[in-house]
């Protein structure tokens, strides 16, 4: 039923009845705007809606500051309540509590209405305004974690990183263009979806600091930016070049590292000895093969920065590795 109706709805729908509730109980007057200021109030994360529910209160003192003002001073009419808005609109947004216009104007026209402003009144107000916000708060304590949201992700996002290197590895060793490079899509969106679920789960944590999956699909980013770039270099490199099979050997132990409890250091130190390898070997005699060889150096650098990247990227303890 849950997953059905969506958690959201069910907090929004018993915070604006529990609003309403204890707003009637009280026998505050206009009540039910109790249950529309939690409506309002109820947001994706407690970070928005800590966020909506300051503008809201800040948004309303002075939205009602200005209406006893002008309502008091120049009469209870349709041209002084657009003047008030004129000027109240523009002075919310520019204090950056847009998002409490709406609610603030609810309880103006509550003034408008009543065509008197008295302390009691005010009082009134305020109540509505603080239950409301009160309701919503309340049932923001409740965020359900996405972190097996972002584990499915990440797990998706690696066989796709250990697809790209076998298929890279595959063409070096056997020159095959069958491959349709739908993976590297595929990881691109999925880092996307990724960074909005860590995002979203980063919003939920007021009181501590957990960005491991953000800074983890920001990583991927940058991996994934770099396998773009080698694409063109690798579809340059023939497949009977010597070093290309050696390459194919290396990428395709990266596309088996692609797992929990590996890391970056041994392969970096072994593309380093391959570096000085190809060094060491007698210079090209040809165009071509300076032209592969150029291609095949500009390769190895952008393997390097790659296992660089993971490298520097340090998981939580508490979860798994990964390369």
């Amino acid at each position: 039923m849950l997953n059905i109706i969506g958690y959201r709805t069910i907090k929004t729908a018993l915070g604006a009845a529990l609003a309403i509730f204890i707003a009637e109980q009280l026998q505050l007057d206009f009540y039910v705007s109790a249950g529309i200021t939690a409506i309002l109030c109820i947001s994706v994360t407690r970070k928005d809606s800590l966020l909506a529910s300051w503008q809201r209160i800040v948004a309303c003192v002075i939205g009602m500051a200005l209406a006893t003002v002008l309502f008091e001073l120049l009469g209870y009419n349709v041209i002084v309540l657009c003047a008030l808005l004129l000027l109240f609109i523009p002075i919310v947004v520019y204090v950056n509590a847009k998002k409490g216009i709406v609610t603030s104007t609810v309880f103006i026209l509550h003034l408008y209405t009543l065509e008197h402003v008295t302390v009691s009144i005010l009082l009134n107000e305020m109540l509505l305004l603080v239950i409301g916000v009160g309701a919503a708060l309340l049932m923001n304590t409740y965020m359900p974690s996405n972190e097996k949201q972002m584990r499915n992700i990440q797990g998706e996002i690696e066989q796709c990183f250990q697809k790209v290197w076998y298929e890279y590895a595959r063409y070096l060793r056997e020159n095959s263009t069958d491959w349709s490079g739908e993976e590297l899509i595929i990881a691109s969106k999925k880092i996307d979806e990724g960074l909005a679920q860590a995002l979203r789960a980063t919003d939920n944590h007021i009181f501590r600091h957990d960005d491991y999956f953000y800074q983890y699909f920001k990583m991927r980013e940058s991996l994934l930016d770099i396998m773009e770039r080698m694409l063109p270099l690798i579809s340059t490199l023939d497949y009977t070049v010597m070093q290309s099979q050696k390459i194919a050997e290396f990428m395709e132990e990266l596309s088996h590292a692609v797992h929990p409890g590996n890391t970056a250091i041994s392969y970096l130190k072994k593309l380093e000895e391959m570096t000085d390898e190809f060094r060491g070997m007698e210079l090209p005699h040809t165009r071509r093969e300076f032209e592969v060889r150029s291609a095949l150096f500009h390769l190895l650098y952008e393997m390097e920065n790659y296992l660089t990247i993971k490298k520097k990227f340090r998981p939580d303890p508490k979860r798994n590795k990964r390369l």
